[in-house]
């Protein structure tokens, strides 16, 4: 249990019996009393951290007994008789940020740590919490300041005879910090997969061995396979990790012509799946000639994350892909394993950082996508009013305006109703 607020080094001396006082970031033994009979009920570890060095920046003080319900009831319960209240979700992390100890993109980080289904996952919010998409953010703010400053002063005192900053200067100085902007809008993509994961569609006509493949990815006999053609009737997914990214596997039913209603609606949901989907593996037969459906749909997946698996290859690798195709081809066999690594391996490759830049410092949430896409417009509107010969006192609401959607990115111009939906989602306690 918690406690967080200046009450709460009074109400955990009460509740417990300790043996030496609590004192700042020490762990201390201490016993947990009936309130009753006060025999000991059972033992904790409690931690105190004095504000405002603790991670709400207030006092805090942490009681870790041994996790019955019965014993977590009573504290809570005599905690709130001694005047404390249950937090809200995410207040922890909340006061946290309003005491400064944290700014708003750690604070989203923490969330996207307690989500993280991956090592990868947790490592890179690790890195958001310890601040490093705003050491990001910092200098391209810090460039847009000076070239407010600079035009203000220009403004201000103009009567003085301060020489105004010759234009070609000024869309030098705007060029530097759009072009800043348009990395770190394009870090969206990639932190959007990282936080998110992505889902994979296995798609082909019946009986290419796509459940085959697809037990072969989640490495368990998942779907069922048989050698009857249209097997599958409806869509089976598994999660897997590739390369530390969530990878939903949705197993489709066969592309063709439906025999029956069922079957119909399947393939129905298949053709869902696949429009729906970040990441295509079309599964073809080794040996046998493309059909017409089949190339049709690898022209249509032209410009898409996709690849194609040559499946039963085993059988025979007479069989080529005609060279005007464009996606990448593996080889492989479900019965001995053949090409399965190096599919992981390409469909890796289709999802990996295409750009080369390090993923230390991502936007990761359509809010942080959406302030950096409007500051970027402010920015490239400011751009046009020098060419345009605009005074710059219009071009200044512009730069203000792509700064406050920086600040508001790091929280010093957030709307209180974007902080509650932010930290509304946090669980209990964080």
């Amino acid at each position: 249990m918690r406690l967080s607020g200046p009450h709460a080094l009074e109400i955990a001396n009460s509740l417990l019996i300790l043996h030496n006082p609590l004192v700042h970031a020490q762990a201390r033994f201490s016993e947990i009393p009936d309130p009753e009979t006060g025999a000991k009920l059972d033992e904790a570890i409690t931690t105190y951290f004095a504000g405002p060095n603790s991670y709400t920046g207030e006092d805090l003080v942490e009681i870790a007994a041994h996790g019955s319900p019965v014993i977590l009831d009573l504290l809570v319960r005599s905690s709130l008789q001694r005047g404390a209240r249950l937090a809200r979700p995410g207040e922890f992390t909340e006061r946290a940020f309003l005491s400064g100890r944290i700014d708003l993109t750690q604070a989203e980080a923490v969330r996207d740590l307690i989500e993280s289904q991956t090592v990868y996952q947790a490592r890179i919010a690790a890195e958001q919490m310890g601040g490093a998409l705003s050491r990001r953010i910092h200098p391209i703010k810090q460039d847009l300041v000076d070239l407010i400053a600079v035009l203000e002063a220009g403004i201000d005192f103009a009567e003085d005879d301060v020489e105004v900053t010759p234009d070609v200067e000024i869309i030098t100085r705007i060029n530097t910090v759009a072009a800043a902007l348009e990395r770190l809008e394009q870090s969206f993509e990639r932190g959007r997969i990282v936080h998110s994961g992505l889902t994979l569609a296995i798609v082909g006509r019946p009986n290419v061995g796509k459940s085959s493949l697809f037990n072969c990815l989640v490495e368990r006999e998942r779907a069922i396979v048989t050698a009857m053609p249209g097997t599958t009737r409806d869509l089976v997914t598994e999660t897997v990790s590739l390369g530390g990214i969530p990878v939903q596997l949705v197993d489709t039913a066969g592309l063709r012509e439906a025999a029956d209603e069922a079957e119909s609606i399947g393939i129905q949901k298949s053709r869902e799946a696949l429009a729906d989907a970040d990441v295509v593996l079309v599964v073809l037969e080794a040996g046998l000639p493309l059909r017409e459906d089949e190339s049709a749909l690898i022209a249509s997946l032209e410009g898409r994350r996709a690849l194609i698996a040559r499946n039963k290859s085993d059988l025979d690798l007479n069989g080529e892909l005609p060279p005007k195709l464009s996606l990448t081809a593996v080889n492989t066999s479900a019965v001995t394993g053949q090409g399965i690594a190096a599919v992981r391996e390409a469909l890796l490759s289709l999802v990996s950082n295409s750009a080369g830049e390090s993923d230390s410092g991502m936007l990761t949430n359509l809010r942080q996508h959406e302030a950096i896409t409007v500051a970027l417009a402010s920015v490239h509107s400011a751009a046009n009013a020098v060419n345009q010969k605009i005074p710059h006192e219009m071009l200044l609401l512009d730069l203000y305006s792509s700064l406050r959607q920086l600040d508001s990115l790091t929280g010093e111009t957030t709307a209180d109703d974007i902080l509650n939906r932010i930290f509304s989602s946090f669980c209990i306690g964080k």
